[in-house]
């Protein structure tokens, strides 16, 4: 089996991020039409396309923020990417509840535990920073 070398993997893997990036804003923008253009679907099919895709990000960010077996610790991108998630999506599920006026159950509960989940990201970076300098 031919190993691709490590600078060229980095690179492939940095292109691929990008096309993700660009994926993840046109969704932000306007999902329907993304699923429509890359799909043609309905709305309501849309809708079960669109949790699905969440769920597999979810999944993807997930394993990528995962601590390594040897070190046990996660590098500093899981630690910016779970950060970016986190804040991102309390601030969106708190437009749902405000200014969408959406009342679900778990909505408020939700956004009490990202924000939670954002301050304790914060608080484990200063420790960690203020652990380095001495």
């Amino acid at each position: 089996m031919n190993v691709m070398p490590r600078d060229r993997l980095a690179k492939f893997i940095a292109v691929i991020a990008v096309v993700e990036i660009a994926t993840a804003f046109l969704l932000l923008i306007d999902p329907a039409v993304l699923v429509q253009l890359l799909l043609g679907v309905s709305t309501d099919a849309m809708a079960r396309i669109l949790a699905r895709c969440f769920g597999i990000a979810l999944l993807g960010l997930a394993v990528s923020c995962w601590p390594e077996r040897q070190s046990g610790l996660s590098g500093p991108r899981a630690f910016e990417g779970m950060l970016l998630y986190n804040v991102l999506i309390a601030l969106f599920l708190v437009y749902l509840g405000t200014v969408q006026h959406m009342k679900g159950l778990l909505l408020w509960p939700a956004v009490g535990m990202h924000a939670l989940f954002v301050l304790l990201l914060l608080s484990g970076s200063r420790h960690r920073q203020r652990k380095k300098r001495t």
